[in-house]
């Protein structure tokens, strides 16, 4: 019997079964955050030390793993959880006595924002460590964006105010689909705050690139902006991405043509339909007048004497060329 190559790092549902603690030990022994960890220690260095960095840094990080949605919510799972305590490094002997006040992680968080470098550092490096282990990964990636609500309030108001939210902006997003009936239906979605956006390798399920943004910015920008930065980033990578694919969301001229361009990328685009029902358009109106297309991308050739229009078969690729070949349908047939 032929021995089968693991063809993964790892299989989700093997982490999926581990307990919240059991991967929080994972999170915090292979995050690569001694850096991030010094500077801050440096930066309060002469100051009061009544709850320790890295401690407080764990917590945080528990507080994802946990899927905490605020500060409170981490708090008191801390209060009550003394092996959660231990994990994240706060001192036995204190008791819930440890566990930071509400304000302290206010500060904290504050804080990490002075230091995004080293946090994206903390990603690039994890990536380059993974790229070492996998060589096929980004081979073939997907992009797609996600709604994260803001824990703020909306404000017009310019002063300080640590209530309120002033980066964060209104979203929406509209689904529609047909029922099996043949009725449409159509659901909105709106939120406060901000989208993330992931470009993510599809073979093994891991981001590669992601950004932040208002949640009322268009996902169709983001697109060529997380290529490059993979490019400056991560140039083994970008030099193997072969295909990028995205919803309909991400469809515009200038990302197919300036992905195959420039980057030598493959778009798989879903199209946004604009066109009307069964609307096709010349494909040369300088040349050939009974070549027409619609609006995915098929191509016909209407007949010059029934007037019949029948899908072209496709020929395939001339690279020399950039162009795609099509045969007529009646000539295939005889041949």
């Amino acid at each position: 019997m032929a021995k089968l190559l693991a063809p993964y790092l790892f299989r989700w549902r093997e982490v999926e079964a581990k307990s919240d603690l059991e991967r929080l030990m994972l999170v915090l022994e292979y995050l690569p955050d001694e850096g991030l960890m010094q500077k801050l220690e440096e930066q309060r260095k002469g100051g009061r030390d009544d709850y320790p960095i890295r401690p407080v840094w764990n917590s945080v990080l528990a507080g994802v793993v946990y899927q905490h949605g605020s500060v409170e919510s981490l708090r008191r799972e801390l209060l009550r959880n003394g092996e959660l305590r231990e994990g994240c490094g706060f001192d036995p002997r204190r008791g819930s006595g440890a566990v930071p006040p509400s304000w302290v992680y206010t500060r904290f968080l504050k804080l990490l924002f002075k230091y995004k470098e080293e946090i994206d550092g903390m990603f690039d490096r994890l990536v380059e460590e993974l790229k070492a282990l996998l060589p096929d990964l980004g081979f073939s990636v997907a992009v797609d964006s996600k709604g994260v609500s803001s824990a703020g309030r909306p404000t017009k108001e310019t002063g300080e105010d640590g209530r309120r939210d002033r980066d964060a902006n209104w979203g929406k997003k509209t689904y529609r689909g047909k029922r099996e009936d043949g009725t449409l239906w159509e659901k909105v979605v709106k939120w406060f705050g901000y989208k993330i956006h992931l470009l993510v390798d599809t073979k093994y399920e891991i981001p590669i690139g992601y950004r932040v943004t208002r949640a009322s910015e268009s996902d169709t920008k983001q697109l060529l902006p997380m290529v490059k930065e993979v490019k400056e980033k991560h140039l083994q990578i970008y030099k193997d991405m072969d295909m990028a694919a995205a919803d309909k969301g991400y469809d515009s001229e200038e990302n197919c043509r300036r992905l195959y361009d420039e980057h030598g990328i493959k778009p798989v685009i879903d199209i946004r339909r604009m066109w009307r029902d069964k609307e096709t358009k010349l494909l040369d109106p300088g040349c050939a007048d009974n070549i027409v297309y619609d609006e995915v991308g098929t191509v016909y050739c209407i007949c010059p004497k029934t007037g019949e229009q029948r899908p072209m078969s496709y020929g395939g690729f001339e690279k020399d060329r950039m162009a795609l070949k099509y045969i007529c349908p009646v000539k295939e047939r005889r041949d």
